[in-house]
């Protein structure tokens, strides 16, 4: 598992019931993905509507730069909604994302985290 890859994981409904397949971004660095047991993710969702935001990022998949992502359709990476799993819970590999890509989430990773 490396960073910029878009995952399937299975996220708990909110009050912990089991939940739902999604995808999701790994943006936790390559060197600690290799050497713990957990890793750091960002949400991705098919709800574009807050895609303008700065702590968003939209991944057309139609494009050149959205397709490597894998994803059926137009999605948004929620970098303000982050989440720690078990690598073991991850049920599987889509993509990764396109360098590009891979940057504006970078920023959008600044902005929810208030980074300068």
């Amino acid at each position: 598992m490396t960073r910029g890859d878009v995952v399937i994981v299975q996220f708990p409904y909110v009050d912990g019931s089991r939940g739902k397949n999604r995808p999701a971004l790994v943006v936790q660095n390559d060197r600690d993905n290799q050497r713990l047991t957990h890793t750091v993710i960002a949400m991705i969702t098919g709800n574009t509507r807050h895609a303008a935001e700065a702590t968003q990022v939209l991944v057309d998949p139609t494009t050149a730069e959205g397709h490597s992502a894998g994803l059926n359709g137009l999605s948004s990476i929620k970098c303000g909604n982050l989440f720690t799993i078990a690598q073991q819970d991850v049920l599987r590999g889509i993509g990764h994302l396109s360098p590009p890509l891979l940057k504006q989430a970078d920023q959008a990773l600044k902005a929810a985290l208030q980074l300068t």
